[in-house]
């Protein structure tokens, strides 16, 4: 038997004397020895593993552009929104014989932002040139034909909504957003 140091004369010692009385114990050191000898990863192999692991999460954020995914969602919500409008605006045309929302002016070539706004509606919308006054549709459309007038939803509150209303001399209703994002225009006419 050879000298190894202490660990290996003591597993010697233990080997040959408790070996055939407690196999529990030899196994045990046996297991101890065992994992002595292996080694694990380095702090330098770690390291690199982390660097590569951001690199590519970095190169996925940007090939996702999660500003661009968000302003599309904004858009497709204003769409949604105009449709919304638009469809409760008819609905009230055709159950008030025609007559149009009181809020609504009569005048087929301005255009009103939708809001509850006495003045200054003129200055927040972007896509169309509108009246100083915005149209206050909820005592019209709100509980009977929508839950609630909606707003856009970057810049929109209840007095001004972002989104303009016009109704034609032939009667054709149209309703957009003020400021989309990505989109040129978002607007519905019928």
């Amino acid at each position: 038997m050879r000298y190894d140091g202490g660990v290996i004369l003591a597993f010697h010692v233990a080997h040959y004397c408790f070996a055939s009385v407690d196999p529990v114990y030899f196994a045990y050191i046996n297991f101890v020895m065992q994992r002595k000898n292996q080694t694990g990863f380095t702090l330098v192999e770690l390291l690199v593993v982390i660097g590569i692991i951001v690199i590519l999460f970095s190169v996925i954020l940007v090939a996702i552009d999660p500003a661009r995914r968000l302003s599309q969602a904004r858009d497709a919500v204003r769409r949604q929104d105009v449709r919304d409008m638009l469809e409760s605006i008819q609905e009230y045309l055709v159950d008030n014989d025609g007559a149009q929302p009181t809020s609504i002016d009569t005048d087929a070539d301005s255009y009103e932002q939708i809001g509850t706004a006495n003045s200054g509606c003129d200055s927040g919308c972007t896509a169309q040139t509108t009246e100083s006054a915005c149209a206050d549709l909820e005592s019209d459309l709100v509980d009977t034909y929508l839950s609630e007038i909606p707003v856009d939803p970057s810049t929109g509150t209840a007095a001004e909504t972002d989104y303009y209303v016009n109704i034609n001399a032939s009667g054709r209703v149209e309703v957009g957003a003020c400021d989309p994002e990505i989109a040129d225009t978002i607007s519905v006419k019928r």
